[in-house]
């Protein structure tokens, strides 16, 4: 293993314990609630944490060709499983929304899994000649589930890496820019037609005017980072965790952080993740990759990216609040195994011999 690739690694095993550390600081308060002991979340993290170390290993040594050439059927059969959560009696709803199934005890979400396997058939799709109906097509059947679950946050995920990748395919930059736009004004009718989405959007528009409704959630979100400073109230000493911010340790843990360790502190976290896609980058720096190793791997930084950035601008109030969990930190086993999986994926790319699937 190169040295880009031990830095990569060693990061991305930082930046999942220090994720475990600020659950454990942000979800105590509700797991002493729930369970009326402090350890309930962290422990179920841990072991997450332990599954997501063993798939991350199985997908360093899978041959890559074998993603590829089963690319469309991996597609639809986790297109099946996004499904899943819509079925009554088997999907969980919370909040309204039906994203999760219950598995032997354990619930989580199908669209977790769903969002590799997407990439990774666009990845495949895109290396060869296709036409934009191929590209537009495959793109409609995740859409309307995510729109019925409803889960825009994750539709908005899948479109930003499809994009990403549709751009760094050679593709016509008229015929990139067409779409882009005809894509922007559909998400805009949808978020116009979906009452849950307008109120979400409205929210944000005019959040200092219900701060004791709609928009309590942000409200408090902005309380806990102003109340943070420069350097915080110190580890342990959060306020707004204490039953205030809502998804405290999930969705929202950013902020519990920047209240504890203020904002030196967070930026130094925000500094973790530049440096995740600085050494992903450096790992692949003069290497031979095929176009579908190339836009897998630029397809994975893209959901990574879009998973970071949502998050963090709904934390600071620039963009709506969407559920999106920042990687390796928030609460939630599907999203930490399903980073684990994809940066180990990374991994595997920068390694490979480059063979072309004929």
């Amino acid at each position: 293993m190169s040295k880009a690739n031990w830095r990569f690694t060693v990061l991305v095993m930082i930046l999942a314990f220090t994720g475990l550390f600020f659950l454990f600081e942000a979800s105590t308060v509700q797991s002493v609630k729930l369970f009326d002991h402090p350890y309930h979340f962290v422990t179920q993290q841990a072991k997450w944490l332990g599954l997501a170390f063993l798939l991350a290993i199985f997908a360093y040594f899978i041959n890559l060709r074998i993603f590829q050439k089963l690319s469309l059927i991996l597609y639809f059969l986790a297109l099946i499983l996004l499904a899943l959560p819509l079925i009554p009696g088997l999907g969980i709803t919370l909040n309204g929304a039906s994203r999760w199934i219950n598995v032997f005890g354990y619930t989580f979400q199908p669209v977790e899994i769903f969002k590799f396997f997407f990439i990774n058939f666009y990845a495949s799709l895109l290396a060869k000649k296709t036409n934009i109906l191929s590209f537009l097509f495959f793109l409609i059947w995740p859409s309307l589930i995510l729109l019925l679950q409803p889960d825009f946050g994750s539709l908005l995920v899948l479109f930003f890496s499809a994009m990403i990748m549709f751009f760094l395919s050679n593709v016509d930059i008229k015929l990139f820019i067409s779409v882009l736009a005809g894509s922007l004004i559909l998400g805009l009718v949808a978020i116009l037609l979906i009452p849950y989405r307008r109120e979400r959007l409205l929210t944000f528009i005019n959040r200092d005017v219900n701060v004791q409704n709609e928009a309590y959630h942000s409200h408090q979100v902005l309380l806990a980072l102003g109340s943070g400073s420069w350097f915080g109230r110190g580890i342990g000493n959060s306020q707004q965790k204490y039953a205030y911010v809502p998804e405290a340790s999930s969705d929202s843990i950013f902020a519990i952080i920047a209240e504890e360790i203020g904002f030196i502190g967070s930026s130094v976290i925000v500094l973790m993740f530049a440096a995740y896609f600085f050494f992903a980058e450096r790992m692949i720096k003069d290497k031979k990759l095929n176009k579908y190793q190339y836009l897998l791997f630029y397809g994975i930084l893209a959901w990574i990216l879009a998973h970071f950035l949502f998050n963090l601008g709904a934390v600071v109030a620039i963009l709506p609040l969407s559920g999106m969990p920042l990687p390796f930190f928030s609460q939630g086993g599907s999203s930490l195994i399903s980073m684990f999986f994809v940066s180990a994926i990374l991994l595997n790319i920068s390694k490979s011999n480059s063979k072309v699937l004929r």
